[in-house]
């Protein structure tokens, strides 16, 4: 079966567009983030990753919390964002950490 040169066109485009939308709906960081630099974020000393908390500043900490592990985190362990009830709207990252954390 020979392809025509529309036909390439076509898939071509087809493929271009499918690839586009997906780098869109799986981007590394939702808009909605918190970020570290926010007021709120720096007043419970959230951060993003885990393995960068300040273990002096916050000696409460052990290397196996992380905000996918915490009571007030409403996604899915497996998800890389997800709500956070101190934060409103806003999504923290699962790898993340913050002094409110609880496990109960």
């Amino acid at each position: 079966m020979k392809t025509s040169r529309r036909q390439f066109l076509l898939l071509s485009a087809g493929v271009g567009s499918s690839l586009a939308l997906s780098r869109v709906a799986f981007s590394a960081t939702p808009a909605n983030a918190v970020k570290e630099s926010d007021p709120q974020a720096q007043a419970v000393g959230y951060v993003a990753d885990a393995s960068k908390v300040d273990k002096a500043k916050f000696p409460n900490f052990a290397s196996d919390q992380s905000c996918a592990s915490c009571s007030l985190f409403q996604g899915k362990a497996s998800d890389a964002y997800g709500g956070c009830t101190l934060f409103g709207d806003k999504q923290v990252a699962s790898h993340g950490w913050c002094s409110a954390y609880s496990n109960i």
